[in-house]
């Protein structure tokens, strides 16, 4: 079983790192397309919802296409769509022609996001202990590297299009050689006699409510952390009077306790359980960002949206874990809803907080992030028991108590 496990563990890393980083050549090119297209910043906000909208269209259609074909057919396909379409943006020559393009841009990473989340869950449920976060953890590093050869590539005067073609390329090889190593589709369950509710006309369509309420509290934390991606440099430098450089380590103090959280929060789910990771996960974001809201000092801002990032960074992967594994022969549907609504919450941020900022200062805006938090820390039970196991391995689900914590747990490859 490890022989299996392991190369698939490391092409789903594979998959998240390339996600990561095709958004974030993407995000470092944003002003770049913006000029070759001569939209200004208000159109292109209306225009980065068709980004959104393509994404959440990807993940819909994705979700039961990886149930009824498997993770080894869904996932390289939205790779390499994710992929081909990344040049498409910077080919753009107008409004209408780059809303086009980020539409299909956006699905392809719809179609990616939740195949690899939900290949995710089938290699967490052969490992039978959480692994979720340190595959949501590359994905950040990623966007990190992004960062860097995005930087570097406009330093030496590369043309938008040339790079993102190479990097599309360089994608379409990527999705190509990782794909063998993916797991097979696992077989149908025993059948069962249905139920009343399951037998009525419009079964097949309804969303159980346990998958509702994980989406809910997607929808809650990722509109927090889209909060921190769009508003925490403004923040800093408007609120506290900070200078450009001193203002973006508030996103970079962020994403770095986002990104060290995700790394060490699997083992912290294996010993306390996932509803303890999200319970006190939200209230620490909570405090955290409380501070930033408070502080007349930009030292104790920095540290408020470091500790803001920590408590959000294991958060949303429990949730897609607990719903993946709520019925692992509709996973790849229950992810979709969940990060299907998570997806929009996080593009809601700058919605939300915008017109916010009218009735109060910048600053006290970010009380509504805060008390979401606080509403997911009191809902966390939803996530209920811990983690899966394989239906072929045939173990027994580790036992957990009513906070979600393990009391045994069967030996991992």
């Amino acid at each position: 079983m490890e022989k299996v496990l392991r190369p698939a563990r490391l092409a789903t890393f594979a998959y998240f790192a390339l996600n990561g980083f095709l958004m974030g050549m993407w995000v470092v090119h944003i002003p770049v397309v913006e000029d070759r297209t001569g939209v200004g910043h208000a159109v292109l906000g209306w225009l980065l919802l068709l980004l959104g909208g393509g994404a959440f269209a990807g993940m819909r259609l994705t979700g039961p296409l990886a149930d009824r074909l498997g993770a080894r057919t869904v996932v390289p396909a939205g790779a390499a769509l994710c992929s081909a379409a990344l040049v498409l943006p910077a080919l753009a020559t107008d409004a209408w022609t780059l809303g086009a393009a980020l539409l299909l841009f956006g699905f392809g990473n719809g179609c990616l996001d939740v195949a690899m989340n939900a290949h995710a869950v089938q290699v967490e449920r052969g490992y039978r202990r959480p692994v979720m976060s340190a595959f949501h953890a590359v994905f950040s590093v990623g966007g990190v590297l992004a960062a860097l050869v995005g930087a570097r590539t406009l330093s030496w005067g590369w043309s938008a299009p040339a790079t993102l073609a190479g990097v599309g390329a360089l994608g379409l090889l990527a999705a190509a050689l990782a794909a063998p190593a993916l797991l097979p589709r696992e077989p149908a369950g025993e059948p069962r006699e249905a139920t009343a509710a399951e037998k009525g006309p419009r079964a097949r369509r309804a969303t159980p409510p346990r998958i509702r309420t994980l989406a809910v509290l997607a929808l809650m934390l990722m509109l927090s952390e889209g909060v921190a991606n769009d508003w925490s440099v403004l923040a800093m430098r408007d609120v506290l009077g900070a200078s450009e450089a001193t203002a973006a380590l508030a996103y970079g103090a962020f994403a770095t306790a986002m990104t060290a959280g995700r790394l060490l929060a699997d083992p912290v789910a294996a010993r306390f359980g996932p509803v303890a990771v999200v319970r006190h996960g939200s209230v620490l974001a909570a405090a955290g960002l409380t501070a930033v809201v408070l502080s007349p000092w930009i030292p104790l801002a920095l540290v408020g949206w470091a500790v803001f990032g920590a408590g959000l960074s294991g958060c949303v992967p429990q949730l897609f874990s607990a719903a993946g594994h709520a019925d692992p022969e509709a996973a790849g549907v229950n992810v979709s809803r969940v990060a299907g609504l998570g997806y929009l919450g996080m593009l809601a941020g700058p919605a939300v907080i915008g017109p916010l900022t009218h009735l109060v200062p910048l600053n006290m805006a970010f009380l509504l992030p805060v008390a979401l938090c606080a509403v997911a820390a009191c809902a966390a039970g939803a996530l209920g028991t811990g983690h899966g196991t394989s239906r072929e391995s045939g173990a027994e689900e580790p036992v957990r108590g009513d906070d979600g914590a393990a009391r045994s747990a069967p030996p991992a490859p």
